[in-house]
């Protein structure tokens, strides 16, 4: 089954908790704080796989979650980090962030991969806490939360000539023709209901890789018939070929169908008009197709026409040989631009408001991600640890602020699912 988009939530490893310890041996007095660091939590990581070409391993993957890090342990042990999650997906693979709309990679190389959530620091154990003032501090940290995200995983085939055009042109009998892809071929319409790949050769023995996209008909870039589930794949070819029925034996204008296709490319992505063209005249051993190819000559100008028939496999190496030649003209442009990109800065440490304050009923709640990462972190075991934890929320304004909007000494403030009494 081909599958070129899905959407799944990835959920990185938490790190592993600090350690609460302290050194008790015989004859060593007072032997201070002795707990360890937490280890790492696990990254989700995409990395590309050249013998995969759909992506249907991941449309039965709702979520991917990595594994939590190690706890610290006493003797000042710091905890193990988990190991990455490797997620493998086929060359041409684009991930967007559904929260951003912002694309995190384009893995169009063969050995390109990218860190889609990163997972969560180490708690920081007692001894990372000693200080000259403090030579035995009574409290640990929580391991930090893994990045969650909502990604969009789509396939855009790697090829560098894509044949486009209406249903039944003939786009499967070519690239059987003029490769080793052996496609589905009928004579009804959409006998192509995924794209098909095939490495052509011209006769100088240059090679490169020609798609057969599924028939579009007017309105594909709207939905119609397959719709524009197919269209994304033309997006990273050099050189687009148009297919015609010249023959017309469809009772089709081949004119208006040129005009239709370049239509649905548009409507899709401008740029993609921007491409280089040529058209291939296909059925020219049809019984009108002269008198057809004269008409449409005398309405396109400046597009390369080649004359042929897949059928009995003539004009065909001649198609071949020119594209091989112009693409090594071609430069590799950028699918996307820099602007569409995520910045370079890690996700969660992104500029944001710390937090934001809001009074529900008689209940005043706190959210924000810096202060829901301060408390998840936060272990309330011991009092010294919820005067670090008070103290901490203190210094990015929340008391203050609480005063400024009206709270009073006793009121309730909510993060998270926890209540706490305000003081």
């Amino acid at each position: 089954m081909f599958i070129d988009e899905t959407k799944i939530k990835v959920i990185a490893g938490r790190g592993g908790d600090g350690c609460l310890a302290f050194r008790r041996e015989k004859y060593i007095p007072m032997g201070g704080p002795y707990g360890g660091n937490g280890g790492r939590g696990a990254n989700i990581k995409f990395v590309v796989d050249t013998g995969l070409h759909t992506l249907i391993d991941l449309r039965y993957m709702k979520t991917i979650k990595g594994e939590k890090g190690e706890n610290g342990k006493g003797k000042n042990q710091n905890g193990a980090n988990a190991s990455d999650v490797i997620v493998k997906v086929p060359q041409g693979t684009v991930i967007t962030d559904l929260d951003t709309d912002l694309i995190i990679a384009d893995l169009k190389g063969k050995n390109d991969e990218v860190v889609v959530a990163y997972g969560g620091r180490g708690g920081r154990g007692n001894t990372a806490f000693k200080t000259q003032s403090n030579p035995a501090p009574n409290f640990a940290e929580n391991g930090e939360p893994g990045e969650e995200r909502e990604l969009k995983v789509e396939l855009k085939l790697m090829a560098d000539v894509g044949l486009v055009g209406m249903p039944s042109v003939g786009k499967s009998t070519i690239i059987s023709c003029v490769s080793k892809a052996r496609p589905k071929i009928g004579a009804y319409h959409f006998t192509t209901l995924v794209p098909n790949l095939g490495v052509c050769q011209s006769r100088n023995g240059k090679s490169f890789v020609l798609a057969d996209l599924p028939g579009l008909i007017e309105g594909a870039s709207q939905g119609e018939g397959l719709g524009d589930r197919f269209l994304r794949h033309v997006e990273r070819t050099k050189i687009i070929a148009h297919v015609i029925d010249i023959s017309s034996f469809e009772g089709r204008d081949p004119y208006e169908d040129y005009i239709k296709i370049n239509k649905e490319l548009e409507d899709f992505n401008k740029n993609l008009l921007k491409k280089p063209q040529i058209i291939i005249a296909n059925k020219m051993d049809g019984v009108n197709s002269q008198e057809n190819l004269k008409e449409f000559k005398k309405k396109v100008k400046n597009v390369k026409i080649f004359e042929v028939s897949a059928i009995t496999n003539t004009g065909l190496q001649d198609v071949v040989d020119y594209l091989a030649e112009e693409l090594d003209k071609l430069p590799n442009e950028p699918l996307f631009e820099d602007e569409a990109f995520e910045s370079h800065v890690l996700y969660k440490f992104k500029k944001e408001e710390p937090y934001t304050i809001t009074k529900e009923g008689d209940v005043w709640v706190i959210r924000g991600a810096e202060v829901e990462r301060v408390f998840k972190m936060t272990k309330f075991n011991t009092d010294e640890s919820i005067q670090r934890f008070a103290k901490r929320i203190r210094r990015m304004g929340v008391d203050d602020k609480l005063l400024e909007m009206g709270a009073k000494e006793g009121d309730i403030v909510r993060i998270l699912d926890f209540d706490f009494e305000f003081k």
